[in-house]
């Protein structure tokens, strides 16, 4: 059989004594403190002191969470650099470029189709080149009509380059920017096509080495 717990029914008065009631000091705590005294030879005070200064950090050293202001390591403390170059802002603009008539002869005899001479030529022709803010007239050469032949592509040039051809020479800006750009781009790409049908014919008026064996 369990042994029955006895129920408390009424208040104990002396088990209510031992407790601790407002500013009142628990019994036999200052016993206990005197008997730690006399063991160690060291007040309570003391020990306390002792104990809190042994837990403290030692001056200089790094807590575990803690990273220190500057590392030695340089691969830690050394950040990748800032590029501080910022490219000029461009617009695109659409262009429809051709041969001109003069070159549609070499351009059919070639060996080579007709609009990717062009389309190198055009290659060439922006290859590293910018805009001039300074308007050239459109050159009255006569192109070609084939239209086959013709490249279009978008081309993006200088913003402000552009906004200064626009301010001077289109203010209301309705015309087509390609007709403000077209003076510049043109003759660069007639230029390149006339390169490319010299080289080509180089090419093929050079005898070919036989190959050896």
């Amino acid at each position: 059989m369990r042994k029955k717990i006895p129920t408390i029914t009424r208040p104990d008065p002396a088990y209510a004594a031992t407790l601790q009631q407002g500013d009142r000091e628990i019994p036999g705590k200052e016993d206990e403190a005197q008997v730690t005294e006399k063991e160690t030879g060291t007040p309570v005070a003391d020990v306390d002191a002792d104990r809190h200064e042994s837990e403290r950090v030692p001056e200089g050293a790094v807590a575990p969470h803690q990273v220190p202001a500057e590392s030695s390591d340089q691969h830690t403390s050394l950040r990748a650099p800032v590029s501080t170059a910022t490219k000029s802002p461009t617009r695109k603009i659409d262009i429809r470029v051709n041969a001109l008539e003069r070159q549609e002869a070499a351009l059919q005899t070639c060996g080579v189709e007709p609009a990717h001479v062009v389309r190198a030529a055009l290659r060439r022709a922006v290859k590293g080149w910018q805009l001039s803010p300074v308007f050239a007239p459109v050159a009255e050469e006569r192109r070609t009509r084939n239209t086959q032949w013709q490249a279009r592509t978008s081309l993006a040039v200088d913003a402000a380059s552009l906004g200064v051809l626009l301010r001077d020479h289109d203010p209301l800006d309705v015309l087509s920017k390609w007709a403000l750009i077209r003076g510049q781009v043109e003759p660069r790409i007639w230029g390149e096509i006339d390169a490319i049908l010299e080289e080509i014919a180089i090419c093929a008026a050079s005898p070919h080495e036989p190959n050896e064996p």
